[in-house]
């Protein structure tokens, strides 16, 4: 638990559980699917595995969240008590990307970018077999550059090492630029058509990165008059 307010406010005492450092993240991460304490780690990369698990001990403590053991793995989920905080969340990820503005280069991360976009593919659009896209970031260190997404019908998976399979497609564009079509801040057609984002391969397959790698949910939040924000 965070600093208490001493206030009975019933806003106060729920923030003095979830206004610490990372703990709404945690619980986004959760809410979004994540069931792992690996995959949670890969929706917060810049989260310390220590304090990854404190959090997860608090929320547990608190009854927002379960623990239990399936076979050799530890699995999470939210309660009910978690499950409320969806609208929560959803309101603070539409405020955010309505009010919030620019993104800094610091924002920018490659890895939380490619675990977001695998997990939302739509898998019902993916054909029979195997395909593998590439993604080249054009504007990242090169130990961070190139990424592979192995999508079949039933799952997606992303790797930051070749896995090894024959590669269907290539996306070649900047972080930024990558980070703006997932937001919904431009459209796949806008970055595509001012060459910002290059994809290529078969023409039958092109079209289609599109639709699988389709754009957050806050994508289509309205966003002010730029001269309100300024």
């Amino acid at each position: 638990m965070g600093s208490p307010y001493h206030q009975f406010c019933p806003v106060a005492k729920a923030m003095e559980l979830l206004d610490e450092r990372w703990t709404l993240l945690v619980v986004r991460e959760l809410l979004a699917g994540s069931r792992h304490f690996n995959d949670l780690r890969r929706g917060l990369p810049r989260m310390s595995p220590t304090l990854l698990s404190k959090r997860l001990n608090q929320l547990v403590a608190s009854g927002v969240v379960d623990r239990r053991r399936e076979g050799r793995e530890v699995v999470y989920t939210p309660t009910a008590a978690g499950e409320e905080l969806r609208s929560a969340i959803e309101l603070l990820g539409a405020w955010g990307i309505r009010w919030t503005g620019v993104l800094g280069d610091a924002d920018l991360d490659p890895k939380l970018l490619m675990w977001d976009l695998h997990r939302n593919v739509d898998l019902s659009t993916v054909p029979a077999g195997t395909t593998v896209v590439r993604f080249e970031l054009t504007d990242v260190p090169p130990r961070q550059r190139y990424w592979w997404i192995v999508l079949s019908p039933s799952e997606a998976d992303v790797c930051d090492a070749d896995p090894g399979h024959e590669i269907s497609l290539t996306v070649q564009g900047s972080l930024r630029d990558l980070v703006a079509v997932w937001r919904g801040d431009h459209t796949w057609a806008a970055v595509l058509r001012a060459g910002a984002v290059v994809i290529t391969g078969p023409a039958r397959l092109r079209p289609a990165v599109t639709t699988w790698f389709g754009p957050s949910r806050f994508a289509a939040v309205p966003r002010p008059d730029p001269e309100l924000v300024a």
